[in-house]
């Protein structure tokens, strides 16, 4: 399981500091939420799932897309803007899908990845399926009202659910205890009689297990809903390559003890060198060949603009 573990948070951080290395260039032409540091959470949840078990996700979204199996060379061609992009180089970074592997997009909107994802259950539901689905969102969402809605639906119809809450602390750039006169978010979602805990620390194989055995009782028909308050930190700003320490809002000696317990460094410690080495050079040529895809792919034809609207006949 290390190694398979290894091989996505590896790629996950590999392309993201090359979307933070070429997107000064203005070859990039999205704006980008950036998961570095963050990238635990994405594989811890994703890695028990099966192809059939479905995701939801808000706009930072590239971890959870390429640690469900999204297809690389499609995402960086949407940030590039590209025809070959997942989304027809229509929607940017914000707005990844992979249906193929049952990726059922992100969403610029806050809060609704939330609202989505419990539709999907419950229609999952009503057809008997056994398939899980998973729904990402960050502390900031649970300020929407859809929140406490979708928690109370949830848990009132008993959906085949597991939400995930990244909790870096931040709404952008105001802290959760300048918003939230309760900051164990854990507790609201508890407060609908569903199962909810915090995993603390960033700790990508305490989100395996507990979502692994959480997705097998909802498979057995035992339960659900659930929700994990995954404690975790972004080492970048809220959009953009850089860092934004100089703002103030947050300081350097708060981001150093979770750089220190980098969660990728863990897990490739676990590893031999020749096995790690292995997998490194093996993301390395996955990543240089999805760019260069993205750099000699067309831009969408003008007349796409006109496609995959809604309009009046």
């Amino acid at each position: 399981m290390y190694d398979e573990m290894y091989r996505l948070l590896y790629l996950i951080r590999r392309a993201e500091e090359e979307v933070a290395r070429i997107y000064p260039s203005d070859k990039i032409k999205s704006p980008v939420h950036l998961s570095i540091g963050q990238e635990a959470v994405a594989v811890g949840a994703c890695l028990p799932l099966k192809l059939d078990d479905v995701i939801f996700m808000s706009y930072r979204s590239h971890a959870s897309y390429l640690a469900k199996g999204g297809d690389i060379k499609q995402m960086f061609a949407e940030l590039y803007g590209k025809a070959t992009g997942s989304a027809k180089g229509k929607g940017g970074s914000m707005h990844l899908i992979d249906t193929s592997h049952n990726i059922m997009g992100a969403s610029a909107v806050v809060g609704t990845s939330i609202a989505n994802s419990i539709g999907y259950a419950y229609g999952l539901k009503l057809q008997r399926k056994d398939s899980v689905v998973v729904s990402f969102f960050g502390d900031g969402a649970v300020d929407e009202g859809v929140f406490h809605e979708s928690m109370n639906w949830a848990q009132l119809k008993q959906l085949p659910i597991i939400f995930i809450c990244e909790n870096n602390g931040y709404a952008i750039h105001t802290h959760a205890s300048e918003r939230q006169s309760n900051t164990d978010i854990w507790q609201r979602a508890a407060s609908y009689n569903m199962t909810a805990e915090r995993i603390e620390n960033n700790d990508v194989l305490t989100i395996y297990e507990k979502v692994q055995a959480a997705a097998e009782q909802i498979r057995n028909g035992q339960s659900g809903p659930f929700f994990f308050e995954c404690m975790t930190y972004r080492w970048k700003e809220h959009v953009g390559p850089n860092e934004d320490f100089a703002l103030g809002y947050r300081s350097e000696s708060e981001a150093q003890p979770w750089q220190e317990q980098d969660q990728v460094e863990r897990i490739g410690n676990l590893l031999g060198d020749t096995v790690r080495r292995q997998i490194e050079d093996d993301v390395e040529t996955v990543i240089r060949d999805a760019i260069a895809f993205a750099e000699s792919s067309p831009w969408p034809d003008p007349d796409d603009l006109y496609t995959h609207v809604f309009k009046d006949s």
